[in-house]
């Protein structure tokens, strides 16, 4: 991964900050001695190590509320990716911030995840999380507020992308998932939600 792929974060804490979708932003590693936590005020990120031997692995996706304590971080530090519009902003860290935080909770459950045994049951079990945890539901379905490549799903799961590819096109023909085209957001069929093969 090249460092033109996204842009620094400043180092000292300001105002809000507001990055636009897709946009994706480093988490110098060099201020770790400098804890701080990166608060979500509106939208939802994907936290991701920029290590080039991890390739981009997912560590957890954040929405309003959740903090990220930037000096729990590897020694490349951190990467947030915006999947929607995102406004956050960077504060002291306080004396409530010692115990399990966001990032750990959901690499928990990424490796939850990762353990079951078919590529299949991951997929399934990996929307039922993101749905929990992050989706709305509409009056015939669950929503997810952003999209996620094939290529994403894949990584997220330790599938190849046309596995991912054939498993979406399944569920998307029993119409379990939608995918408009132009649109960001994803639909997915409250039934394939409760029969994931995980609870969350």
């Amino acid at each position: 991964m090249t460092t033109s792929a996204y842009r620094f974060l400043p180092d000292d804490p300001a105002a809000p900050l507001s990055m636009p979708r897709l946009q994706t932003v480093l988490l110098d590693p060099a201020g770790r001695d400098q804890a701080t936590v990166l608060e979500v005020l509106e939208g939802v990120c994907r936290v991701y190590c920029p290590c080039e031997e991890t390739e981009g692995m997912t560590l957890a996706f954040l929405q309003s509320g959740d903090r990220l304590r930037t000096d729990r971080m590897c020694s490349d530090g951190a990467c947030v990716e915006a999947l929607t519009a995102l406004k956050f902003r960077r504060d002291s860290v306080s004396a409530d911030e010692f115990g399990i935080d966001a990032v750990n909770e959901w690499t928990l459950q990424l490796l939850r995840v990762r353990h079951l045994g078919q590529a299949e049951q991951r997929l399934h079990a990996l929307l039922a999380l993101l749905v929990n945890r992050l989706g709305l539901r509409c009056s015939d379905a669950y929503q997810l507020p952003f999209r996620l490549t094939h290529d994403r799903f894949g990584e997220l799961i330790g599938a190849t992308r046309v596995t991912t590819t054939r498993l979406l096109s399944k569920w998307r023909q029993a119409d379990m998932i939608a995918m408009s085209t132009g649109d960001v957001t994803m639909r997915i069929a409250p039934d394939l939600i409760n029969s994931s093969p995980l609870q969350f």
